[in-house]
């Protein structure tokens, strides 16, 4: 018997999980515009590797009640984020590697993932495969995405920030006295009421 010809856009998940068919592939992470969206802004994405995925139905027996049906699905994806300490990308693999459960139906899904902490989706006549691909590899993208080193370090960044002298404006050493607790410094002429104040002075005997 010649096996059925499966397409991902458009997949006949009983039949493909009943058949124990495979199916991968590769995707440019362009093609994947949902992710593409939350990556490192003005990143070429031709420059990352393409994500590889593959997806394998899976029939298991039971003792009672009728087979249960499985969705294996891998993937393996390199991205890059903005960090959110020193604003530069930070790329990172991820690896998708999940087994999804098909209930027959709505109600047997949710009680299903009710009681238990498997994947569970209710049987559909068709799914995308490559938009729950997608979802995945959504779900799995850092929450914070930063560097553990950042390539700059920002601290000192910022420190020399504060330390850089404005153009055109004195710069004052740390040992160097302010003006109003030195008023003879060189060039610099003595406040009228200094001399008045000497005049007070009573003649040394």
């Amino acid at each position: 018997m010649k096996q059925r010809s499966f397409v991902p856009e458009k997949l006949d998940i009983q039949a493909f999980i009943e058949e124990g068919a495979t199916l991968s592939g590769e995707l440019p992470v362009a093609a994947l515009t949902r992710v593409a969206a939350g990556l490192m802004p003005g990143l070429d994405l031709g420059g990352l590797p393409a994500v590889r995925w593959s997806a394998q139905g899976r029939v298991v027996p039971q003792r009672v009640g009728g087979p249960q049906l499985w969705l294996d699905l891998q993937a393996d994806a390199e991205l890059e984020w903005e960090c959110q300490r020193c604003l530069h990308g930070v790329r990172e693999p991820l690896t998708i590697d999940l087994q999804i459960r098909f209930a027959r139906d709505e109600a047997e899904a949710a009680r299903l993932d009710a009681e238990s902490d498997e994947d569970v989706l209710p049987l559909a006549r068709h799914i995308h495969l490559l938009e729950l691909l997608e979802d995945e590899l959504i779900m799995a993208q850092p929450l914070v995405p930063r560097h553990d080193v950042c390539p700059t370090d920002v601290e000192a960044l910022m420190h020399d920030e504060r330390e850089t002298p404005v153009p055109g404006a004195p710069a004052l050493s740390p040992a160097q006295p302010e003006v109003a607790d030195a008023p003879e410094l060189a060039g610099q002429k003595p406040h009228p009421f200094a001399a008045l104040a000497a005049l007070k002075k009573p003649p040394k005997s």
